[in-house]
């Protein structure tokens, strides 16, 4: 995304836009989603319904409809609690036409492909998802609305995601979307509720949301070697990057670390504090690590920090993500 920094020459003499997404297949750099689609549908045969079919005309008319309300809700700051509230049921109506769409479904997905007595999703699932996704994490996180209790069937429907190897590979976290979304989408407004400072300050923590976010929770042993195991690799890098001084920082660093694997609370240098936030604020998902690897390297984080001073938070820009340019661990 352009918010991260410039684009690479080498992606630009390719795609002279610079605009996402596209893929490169033999000699063939196709850009537009639709377009993308389709390309791989000629190369491989459709994913349950064609991408131009008329199965899913509807189901993609429902899509922008969710997506144009969600933008209007998000994106939109008013004064008046009657702007708001129109937002927010326009939205909720929206929602209300997928979940009933569900509910007739055997399966619990849009478009399933049946394969081997089993399915999985279709490319009239696969359309909604990165959406529904970002969706779930701001509205969570800006507004306090809780989509999975509300919507038990798009709940059902995210968990049959949440059980696709291929999907948990590109599943961001709450607080990677809260963050990097309004530099994308010029702003997200927050309305200030119970609920909305909850959820808010436990993405903000590390702690996540729970199954609201993810509904699985287990084999924590395996997802916490993996975030050590990427700390490791990416080490030097990551303590150049701290604003913290190296030596401090990398003290400090295996504290929260020891924590992580051993729940050993070793005492870290008291000046580093402002280090370990901005690490904890600055893993994203999926780039750096799953999902609940991350949440556990943030909570570690997060727990150590707490046991130093803080002369100063380097806050997370809501303009831009230059913080997150790749160039520095290429």
């Amino acid at each position: 995304m352009f918010c991260y920094g410039e684009k690479e020459k080498w992606f630009l003499r390719k795609v002279s836009s610079g605009k996402l997404p596209v893929i490169e297949l033999g000699d063939n750099i196709i850009t537009e989603s639709d377009q993308i689609i389709s390309f791989l549908e000629n190369e491989y045969g459709p994913l349950g319904s064609s991408i131009s079919s008329n199965n899913l005309s509807k189901v993609r008319q429902l899509e922008r409809e969710i997506f144009r309300s969600w933008c209007e809700w998000l994106c939109r700051d008013s004064y008046l609690f009657s702007d708001n509230s129109y937002r927010k049921r326009k939205f909720t109506d929206s929602l209300h036409k997928l979940e009933k769409l569900l509910s007739f479904s055997k399966t619990g997905l849009i478009d399933p492909v049946y394969k081997n007595k089993s399915f999985i999703p279709g490319t009239g699932d696969i359309i909604f998802v990165p959406y529904m996704e970002r969706i779930n994490a701001s509205t969570c996180y800006f507004k306090g609305f809780n989509l999975r209790s509300n919507y038990p069937f798009i709940d059902k429907w995210l968990c049959l995601f949440e059980n696709q190897s291929e999907y948990i590979g590109t599943q961001g976290d709450f607080h990677t979307h809260a963050h990097d979304l309004p530099p994308q989408m010029g702003g997200c407004f927050k309305e200030k509720n119970n609920e909305q400072e909850y959820f808010s300050h436990q993405i903000d923590i590390g702690n996540g949301l729970g199954n609201l976010e993810y509904y699985k929770n287990n084999n924590l042993s395996y997802y916490s070697r993996f975030s050590l195991m990427r700390v490791i690799k990416h080490k030097n890098k990551i303590i150049k990057a701290n604003p913290c001084e190296d030596n401090i920082f990398d003290f400090s660093l295996r504290c929260a670390l020891t924590f992580l694997i051993t729940k050993e609370v070793c005492k870290p240098n008291i000046n580093s504090g402002s280090g370990l936030i901005y690490l904890r604020d600055r893993i994203s998902v999926p780039r750096d690590m799953p999902l609940l690897s991350a949440r556990l390297l943030r909570k570690s984080l997060n727990e150590i920090s707490c046991l130093c001073d803080f002369s100063h938070v380097h806050e997370i820009s809501f303009k831009n993500r230059y913080d997150q340019d790749p160039k520095q661990f290429i």
